[in-house]
Parts: C-alpha cells; sequence; structure tokens
C-alpha cells in the first residue's frame, strides 16, 4: 500500500485537533498546558487508517502565529494537507500564513475541511464556502476538494474520508531507493530502551542496526529499533512517521531540527545557493544581508540573505540568493525551504535549495549566475557533464555526482552512459568507476606535459618527473589512487609513459650533451677496469672533477638506461659486472651446492667491502638464496609431490 503523511494546516481554533480526533480517535494534544488553554502549542501524530485500509499518519501542527516555527517543523515533509477553516469565522491571518506556507513547500495535493459546520446555517455556509474559493484559486490549492464537516456531530465526516481516499490516490510516494534522510521533530526517552527519536522519512530506508549519522554534529548512531504506526518493525521507508530507538547517544544530545542519515551522505554548511521567490503578498521588500529565519525541515536557524543580481528583492519577484547561515545547516539540492523576516517574524518567502555546500559567492558576477542557471534549470545530462567540468579536475563517482545533483543514482548513471557515449566525459578506472570529463582531462593532461617539459629542460638526462611530486605539485586535492587512475589512463592511450616512479612524454630520449657524453665515457671506462670493486661517487667526483649534484644526475641517467645498476644507498656496479658476476657464480654452482662469503670474494677478485653486498643483491633479484652462513642457487622449480602426475 502507499505510504502517506498527511498534514493540518489552517488559523488557531479552526478545529484542527478536533478533527484529528474524530478521524483517528487520538487526541493529539498531549501537553498540560494545551489542554488547559484549549490549543496546540507542539506537534501532535496519529495513525490514520482509510476505509480502505490504506494506513497513513495525520502530522497536526499549532494554528497560532507564535508557533508558526512548529507548524514548519511539521509541514516540511507532508504529502497532502487537510486545510482547514472554520464555517464561523472564514479566512483568518494564520489561514493565509500558512496557505503561503503550504504554497512555498510545494504542497499541490489537498483537501479544504470547513470545520465547525454544525455553528453555521446554510445561508451563512454558502457565503462562506465562496469566500474560500475564492481565497483557495488564487493559491496553490486552487481546485482542490471543499468538504465541510462537523467534528462534533460527525456530519459529513464519511464524506471527507472518502475524498481523502480519492485525493490520497494521486499522491506521488518518496523514494525508498538512494539514502536514508529522517528530520528529527521529537526527542524523548523511553525506560529500558534509552533515547527515541520520531520523524517524516523524507528517502531511502531504515532497517534495525543500520549505523547512521547524527547531523550537523556527524556523530555515528546505531538503529536499536523501529516503530512505524505504533508497531515494531524491521524497515522503515520513506514516506512513514518513524519512531527510532537510537543506541549510543544520549537524549540531551540531540534536539529538534537535527536529523538522521546515511553515513556520508550529508554534510553541514554554513552557505547555501538558492532560488528565493518573495511572495506576492509580502508587505516588505527584502534587502541585501537582511537577516532572517531560515526553516528546512524541522530546522530552524538565523542567517543573511545575499542577493547575487541586485541590492534587493520586491514582493512577487524572484532572484538567485545565498544565504550566509549563523550556524551550519544541513540541506540537499532540491530541498524546499521557507524564509521568515527576522523581526517582527512573518512568513516572506521561500524555495530551492541549488547548492546545499556552496563556497563564497561573489555578487553581480556573470559566470556565478550561468553556473546557477545550469544547476537549477538544466536537464541531468547538462547538470552531471556542469558538475564533472567543475569539480577542479577532481574524479567523481556515480554516487559523487548523486550528492552533488540530488538525483538517484539510477538516474544519473543513465546519463553517465550517454556521456560516454558523447564522449564528453571519460571513465578513468573501473569497479569503482570514477569519472572526468573530456575538458578536464584535457587540462590535467596539458599541466602534466608543460611541467614535464619545464624540467626536462632543467634536467635533459631524466626521464621525467617524479610521479607523486607531480601530484603533490599541481593536483594535491586529488589522492593518490584517483591520480594513479589518471596517469595509467593517458599511459594507456599511449599519451604518457612511466619508468621506476617517473612521468614522461613517449618519444622523448634523454640526451647526453658533449661535456655529459665525456663523463659518461670516462665512468664506464672505469666500470669496465674495475669491475668487481667500482668507485664510489665522491672518487668519481673528484677525478671527472664534477660537483656532486651534476654526478648524480649522470649516475641516474646510466641507471635509466640500464648501464648501471644499484646495489645500495652508496654503491653502483655496472650492468655487465651484475651479468659477469652471475656466469662466474653459475659455473661455481655447476660443481659446487654452496657458497660462502669468502668464496665468493675469491671468486669476484674482491674485497668483502664489494662482495658482500654483491651477493646480497643477488639474494634480493632471486639468483641466490641465504641459507644460514652460506648461500646456494635459488631454484624457480618445486619439486613434484608424491604421486603427482606428470602431465
Amino acid at each position: 500500500m502507499k505510504r502517506l503523511i498527511i498534514g493540518t494546516a489552517g488559523h488557531i481554533d479552526h478545529g484542527k485537533t478536533t478533527l484529528v480526533k474524530k478521524l483517528t480517535g487520538v487526541e493529539t494534544d498531549r501537553l498540560k498546558e494545551e489542554r488547559k488553554r484549549g490549543i496546540s502549542i507542539e506537534l501532535g501524530f496519529a495513525p490514520f487508517n482509510l476505509p480502505g485500509g490504506q494506513k497513513a499518519a495525520i502530522v497536526d501542527v499549532p494554528g497560532h502565529e507564535r508557533f508558526i516555527r512548529h507548524m514548519l517543523a511539521g509541514a516540511f515533509g507532508i504529502d497532502m494537507v487537510l486545510f482547514t477553516i472554520a464555517a464561523d469565522e472564514g479566512v483568518m491571518p494564520q489561514t493565509r500564513e500558512h496557505a503561503d506556507i503550504i504554497e512555498m513547500l510545494g504542497i499541490d495535493k489537498g483537501i479544504v475541511v470547513i470545520t465547525k459546520k454544525d455553528m453555521v446555517d446554510e445561508e451563512w455556509l454558502m457565503l462562506v464556502e465562496d469566500d474560500i474559493r475564492q481565497f483557495i484559486d488564487k493559491t496553490i490549492l486552487k481546485g482542490c476538494p471543499i468538504v465541510a464537516v462537523s467534528a462534533v456531530t460527525g456530519e459529513n465526516i464519511p464524506e471527507l474520508l472518502q475524498t481523502i481516499e480519492q485525493v490520497a490516490a494521486d499522491v506521488d510516494e518518496k523514494p525508498i531507493i538512494g539514502q536514508a534522510r529522517l528530520p528529527i521533530d521529537r526527542v524523548f526517552t523511553i525506560a529500558g530502551f534509552g533515547t527515541v527519536v520520531t520523524g517524516t522519512l523524507w528517502s531511502g530506508q531504515i532497517q534495525v542496526g543500520d549505523t547512521l549519522e547524527l547531523m550537523p554534529v556527524q556523530k555515528m548512531v546505531k538503529v536499536r529499533t523501529l516503530h512505524v504506526h505504533n508497531e515494531k518493525v524491521v524497515t522503515a521507508y520513506a514516506g512513514q512517521r518513524v519512531a527510532v530507538n537510537l543506541q549510543g547517544i544520549e537524549v540531551n544530545e540531540i534536539k529538534r531540527g537535527y536529523l538522521v542519515a546515511s553515513k556520508g551522505y550529508l554534510k553541514p554548511s554554513y552557505r547555501v545557493d538558492t532560488k528565493l521567490r518573495l511572495l506576492d503578498n509580502s508587505t516588505r521588500v527584502l534587502k541585501n544581508w537582511n537577516r532572517i529565519r531560515f526553516h528546512l525541515g524541522t530546522d530552524e536557524t538565523l542567517g543573511r540573505v545575499v542577493l547575487l543580481d541586485r541590492d534587493e528583492l520586491a514582493p512577487g519577484e524572484e532572484a538567485y540568493v545565498q544565504i550566509v547561515m549563523e550556524r551550519p545547516v544541513v540541506a540537499f539540492k532540491g530541498d524546499p525551504f521557507v524564509i521568515r523576516y527576522y523581526s517582527p517574524v512573518d512568513t516572506i518567502g521561500g524555495g530551492s535549495i541549488i547548492d546545499p555546500q556552496a563556497p563564497r559567492q561573489k555578487r553581480f558576477k556573470e559566470e556565478v549566475l550561468n553556473d546557477l542557471a545550469v544547476k537549477e534549470e538544466g536537464s541531468l545530462y547538462d547538470i552531471v557533464l556542469h558538475e564533472l567540468e567543475n569539480a577542479n579536475q577532481e574524479p567523481l563517482s556515480i554516487a559523487d555526482l548523486a550528492k552533488r545533483t540530488g538525483s538517484p543514482e539510477q538516474a544519473i548513471s543513465e546519463e553517465i552512459e550517454q556521456l560516454l557515449d558523447d564522449e564528453r566525459i571519460v571513465d578513468i578506472s573501473s569497479k569503482p568507476s570514477f569519472y572526468l570529463s573530456s575538458q578536464g582531462l584535457e587540462l590535467i593532461f596539458t599541466q602534466i606535459i608543460n611541467i614535464i617539459i619545464q624540467y626536462q629542460e632543467k634536467f635533459p638526462l631524466r626521464l621525467g618527473y617524479p610521479k607523486e611530486e607531480l601530484r603533490s605539485r599541481l593536483f594535491g586535492s586529488i589522492n593518490p589512487k584517483l591520480f594513479n587512475f589518471i596517469i595509467k589512463y593517458l599511459e594507456d592511450e599511449g599519451r604518457l609513459i612511466t619508468k621506476s616512479n617517473l612521468v614522461g612524454i613517449p618519444g622523448v630520449i634523454p640526451q647526453p650533451g658533449e661535456k655529459e657524453k665525456e663523463i659518461i665515457a670516462a665512468i664506464k671506462t672505469i666500470m669496465k677496469d674495475r669491475l668487481f670493486s667500482p668507485p664510489g661517487g665522491d672518487e668519481i667526483s673528484a677525478d671527472a672533477n664534477l660537483p656532486a649534484d651534476e654526478l648524480a644526475e649522470i649516475i641516474a641517467y646510466l641507471t635509466d638506461q640500464g648501464e648501471l645498476v644499484k646495489i645500495n644507498e652508496n654503491m653502483y656496479f655496472s650492468s655487465a659486472a651484475i651479468e659477469s658476476g652471475k656466469e662466474r657464480l653459475d659455473e661455481y654452482f655447476a660443481r659446487e651446492k654452496e657458497l660462502t662469503l669468502a668464496m665468493a670474494r675469491d671468486i669476484f677478485n674482491t674485497s668483502r667491502k664489494y662482495a658482500l653486498p654483491l651477493i646480497e643483491y643477488y639474494d634480493r633479484t632471486h639468483f641466490t638464496r641465504r641459507i644460514g652462513d652460506v648461500r646456494v642457487k635459488f631454484q624457480t622449480s618445486r619439486k613434484k609431490n608424491a604421486g603427482e602426475v606428470q602431465q
């Protein structure tokens, strides 16, 4: 069956709570003060069964102007509204304000319930109904059903129930696929269980045993038990009123306005970019840097408005606006919000979130406005491409793009496939895939090529630029694993080469100059003459009258070319010496099984200073193997086990 949240709205004392009690049998005014004064102060909740068996929940909101913030906390997340207007009073101030809020939240499914029908005669009821229709036709609920009832006598309550069922059939359910998000509207303790929070699950699912993240404090909590419609369940779905028993946190660490969500899904932010519309009937002009009250979900915080393309916003106008918060909020792209003036407090407008983690924006900048226009109005194809092109060369996964765009991962995947086909983006890895825009990849490639060219002009004997130094210098925001994916992708395309942790340009071969050629020839001669007792760097430097840093370049070049082999930090042998040593050892092992260090010294006709590092090198490269104080020839094949069949 469909998951459904029904909310009430309307002026104080227009019979919302009495109506809910008649429909559900539940008294939602649970506070002593509420019953004493006969008005709703806090949010009320009641499970509700429709005639056809459909299960729903009703959120009953206060109507008094002093408790509009409570009304807002309950109104976010409802699917349809029972908009109550008392027959004996008609449209009143909070009727209008609640209608404005319903419109700002985009709640276009509802029923106007004319209450207290028993308190007026038929003629008066007809006049009131005409006035109400004229009022409603100027709101988002234009054309909705109007039902007059008496919650005292029960008159027309069956008709109202049937109408609720009809309207509910047209409600679009909240998505149960994707990440969970539950704004918290109540926090309390149950003896023997601990902390319990309640709210309307906006998206995804929550299961017993899940680890969730409490926002904005970013603390991990575990789900101990779940209740929906006062029944214990294993899984709660988007569109249900949920009570969650949390493990690992005390009740005084949570308050209304917090939310629990899938871990790593959301981030707190002091800035959000929005499309804001000021109400047509607002009596105020909103000026840049005006202080406002920002309402999203069950949260309320103070903030200031930054008008990005003008100095003031008049009633009925809309504009791109950045709201700078006085404390961090947790939002998601596409979330509706409402703003109220700071003082005196009244509802003046609302809109939707475009960027929930916005950078500080400069006013009157065309590129800023264009960026927001694409994010707000572009197709998902355009938005995904835009996000990848603006990711500051950072590869993004489908999960990353879902967070940034506020779209389901399945929808993102479909657009990714099309973008790949159109060659607008590239997949630099697989399992999991990370994507770059083709434009971003070209920018990265150009930067890499330019720095390698500059580097090789300074160090002409080097094959390329050290890879990790390249990442940290130019691409510090990209983690090493993703950077390696990018280099590998460019290498597979034949646009870069890598060797010994160096990144180079294909076809560019280090070329020594005349001076370097003379030094290289001298080094080769010395190495040939002293095959197994090669000179150290200091000795070569002195003989060649060459500074140590210049010698290091030549040694590195000869090593890259395979002319020299690095044995340890301070010793190099010629490759000819390495091969000659292997031949001598092969001859020895053809006669003997074991080799001592003293014997190796004699075979190489050198001192222990050179024989030990060379033998240790052969151990490392699996030419010999050490057993105690002797070496044996390393065997690459293994003996067959008894009974093993020879193939």
